[in-house]
């Protein structure tokens, strides 16, 4: 099992990574982006990451193979724990990817039994690579769709889906783009799997891959940094924040054994669906973790301004503890009564998709809650610079509530990053709606897989008798 230390050496591979129009020569010494593979390389030092597989011997809890409801518990603890770990900033490094893996094995093995191919072997066979190697992998699967009306076959520019373009004797060439590939550019490996479900004049654009993330062609364009860059006062993202790409696949070359869908367009809905189930219990116990950033602050910040007896800020901590614990029980639930399929545990369908549009529609109820307690001197806070200034000590004075100003003063910067006039809040503001699928993507999923039949009976009987 890997270092941290082995793990950063490794990220200074050739990879194309570009930042704000530049190429970066290495991740590891950017002034920005190495943050966010500091924040990946925490796992590493995660004291109980590892546990003994009978096959493969040591190897990251991430990468256990959930085949019971104890198997899915334990893995909602990981996520909760190793969140807490990184101080309340996911960690993504072996998450997703192994939500990708587990879909990979469920799909493949239907696939193979359809038509006789040999996918479930080869994704088995990159499985073992990976955790003998203990890596980390990026998931790419949201492509950047162009014209949503249209099906990915009828785009303006057939790129818009990520395609097959070629076909080799020894694999495949592929382009297009995924949108938002979260930690890519500081990933060992990216998983590439659709988006949807696919026809049959959409079938070049059903595939799933896996290349070394620093393949030729392959290009990553990282967002901007903006909660760090322009922002003195950031307390939280100046230690832990995660970064997205733009991922370019620019005629990049896919040997077979590593190609794990091709053109089975009827599967693409399968794998797709899959992935995001597992990909959305992932979330709704990491976001459970998250929620301890802003039940902490507002607590702090209640006792700071001498408020926390008053009725209305102990509604708005009560909101907070629904939020957490709503997701929390979501997930457990979702482990207690999963769904058995190819003799592996995926969670279940309802509750996860009920946690995860919960925290879709509630997160910024739990941002104002926190405004409201904190007040708006999170908006108007004088700067780091003003702070270190010959002034600091007259601020210091005028800014103090029930403590000391400069106690108070330290909560309130931090609860101006998460919840005040910052670029983190905004950021959060939309992948809380957006990540790991929309909220009419959650209630397609909730109203897809519901059963009516209980209460429909219930009713028939009563009016029928």
């Amino acid at each position: 099992m890997r270092s941290k230390e082995d793990y950063l050496k490794s990220l200074n591979d050739g990879r194309r990574v570009m930042y704000r129009g530049k190429y970066v020569s290495n991740i590891v010494e950017h002034p920005v982006l190495k943050i966010s593979a500091l924040h990946a390389s925490k796992l590493f030092e995660y004291s109980d990451r590892l546990y003994d597989d009978p096959k493969y011997g040591k190897i990251s809890k991430y990468f256990k193979v959930p085949k019971t409801s104890q198997d899915l518990l334990d893995r909602h603890k990981l996520v909760y724990d190793t969140t807490i770990f990184c101080n309340g900033i996911f960690n993504i490094s072996q998450a997703i990817g192994s939500d990708a893996l587990f879909s990979l094995m469920i799909t493949t093995k239907k696939l193979d039994k359809k038509y006789g191919k040999d996918y479930y072997s080869r994704v088995m066979k990159y499985y073992e690579y990976v955790v003998k190697n203990d890596l980390t992998l990026a998931t790419a699967q949201t492509d950047v769709k162009g014209d949503r009306s249209k099906r990915p076959s009828k785009q303006p520019d057939p790129d818009l889906y990520v395609r097959v373009v070629d076909i080799r004797s020894d694999g495949i060439v592929v382009r297009g783009a995924k949108a938002h590939t979260t930690q890519a550019a500081v990933a060992d490996e990216i998983v590439v799997i659709p988006t949807r479900a696919m026809g049959e004049e959409d079938k070049d654009y059903a595939i799933a891959f896996a290349v070394p993330a620093n393949t030729p062609g392959l290009k990553m364009i990282v967002r901007p940094i903006d909660e760090i860059e322009g922002n003195s006062s950031s307390v939280l993202s100046v230690k832990d924040y995660e970064l997205e790409t733009l991922t370019i696949f620019d005629n990049v070359f896919v040997p077979w054994d590593r190609v794990f869908l091709f053109r089975e367009y009827e599967f693409a809905g399968t794998l797709a669906r899959l992935f995001a189930t597992y990909h959305r219990f992932t979330a709704i116990s990491y976001r459970a973790a998250m929620a301890n950033l802003y039940l902490g602050s507002a607590i702090l910040s209640a006792e700071a301004n001498g408020i926390l007896n008053e009725k209305h800020i102990r509604d708005d901590i009560i909101d907070m503890i629904l939020y957490k614990e709503i997701l929390r029980m979501s997930a457990i639930a979702s482990s207690v009564y999963p769904e058995i399929d190819e003799e592996i545990a995926i969670p279940n369908y309802i509750f996860t998709n009920i946690g995860k549009l919960y925290t879709n529609t509630h997160f910024h109820e739990v941002v104002k809650d926190l405004i409201d307690i904190a007040g708006g001197i999170i908006s108007t806070l004088p700067s780091e610079e003003d702070l270190k200034s010959d002034e600091g000590e007259v601020i210091s004075k005028y800014l103090r509530g029930a403590i000391d100003g400069k106690e108070r003063i330290e909560i309130l910067k931090f609860v101006k990053e998460i919840a005040g006039s910052s670029s983190l809040v905004g950021y959060w503001l939309t992948t809380m709606i957006h990540a790991e699928g929309s909220i009419e993507a959650s209630k397609i999923e909730l109203f897809r897989n519901y059963d009516f039949n209980e209460s429909k009976e219930l009713v028939k009987k009563i009016i029928s008798s």
